[in-house]
């Protein structure tokens, strides 16, 4: 419940922000419900595009292959069990042919949605890590994730859009007062540097949430914490990747390029520290040994 609370609260920041900036573009037009209604279609159209085409576009970016149960019967074997045990429809099964250990999942529900482990993680995991790991993603898939975060990055790129078109027009516009425009034109530039990082930061705060609450689902789903811990902690110290697809590295377990980002990257991280990851997994395995955590009853 307190991950709902906390990823609503985040969507409802976007959603000011959004508001805020479709009342300064309405300004320009004498008119704040034209401000709005232009940023409404916008997000629309970015919000349809993002729950239809989002699972298609991931799989095409990362060179992901389908495979079926004779190609792959380990990793099949380890989802169609997980997927038992999470309540949630046999998802398609993908592998990557790349050598970093990470693993992905993609989908706007559980009846359209796709588990995608590298090669490289399949040499490095024992079953019962890599059960955990397939646990992650499909707690992902299981709380909606993929499409909260279609949803949240939608969102931000709707709001960095329109503060520079906020921008432009302030810019462009002519006539009136020309301390007013001047005063239209430093509140425009203030808006568009401003807000989509602040756009950013909180689709960032969304995307780290998700994680927690796709480690915590996960392990109740396969009732071992310390599997996905030791899990995270080998993928953590496994080669890293030169990854050139950053749109879609939050959609991993663990960002493909965390080891080569600058100070500034690592300010702006899409998962929160591996290591706080860890210490809250074996908590949790402490608390369950105790009986004070509960497994994952398939109706939640």
């Amino acid at each position: 419940m307190l991950w709902r609370v906390r990823t609503a609260a985040m969507f409802i920041a976007m959603s000011l922000i959004l508001l805020v900036i479709g009342t300064v573009v309405g300004w320009f037009f004498n008119s704040m419900w034209y401000g709005l209604l232009i940023m409404l279609a916008l997000s629309v159209l970015m919000m349809v595009y993002s729950y239809f085409f989002s699972k298609s576009s991931a799989l095409r970016a990362n060179r992901v292959r389908l495979v079926t149960q004779a190609e792959e019967p380990r990793l099949w074997k380890i989802v169609a069990s997980v997927a038992e045990k999470a309540g949630c429809p046999m998802p398609e099964v993908g592998v990557t042919e790349d050598a970093f250990p990470n693993a992905f999942a993609t989908g706007r529900s559980p009846k359209d949605a796709a588990v995608v482990a590298t090669r490289g993680l399949l040499r490095m995991l024992p079953d019962d890590e890599l059960e955990g790991v397939i646990a992650h993603e499909m707690s992902h898939v299981r709380n909606r994730d993929i499409l909260v975060m279609s949803v949240a990055a939608t969102m931000a790129a709707v709001i960095s859009y329109l503060a520079r078109m906020a921008t432009w027009m302030a810019l462009f516009s002519g006539g009136g007062d020309n301390r007013n425009n001047g005063a239209i034109l430093v509140l425009a530039i203030i808006l568009d540097v401003t807000l989509p990082i602040a756009a950013i930061l909180v689709q960032l705060g969304v995307s780290r949430s998700r994680e927690y609450l796709a480690d915590e689902t996960g392990a109740r789903i396969t009732g071992n914490p310390r599997a996905l811990a030791r899990a995270l902690a080998r993928i953590e110290g496994g080669p890293d990747a030169d990854y050139d697809q950053p749109t879609y590295a939050p959609l991993w377990i663990k960002n493909p390029d965390s080891k080569k980002q600058s100070l500034t990257s690592r300010l702006f991280r899409t998962h929160p520290p591996t290591e706080d990851r860890i210490a809250r997994l074996n908590r949790m395995a402490d608390e369950m040994e105790g009986g004070r955590t509960s497994g994952y009853p398939v109706w939640e």
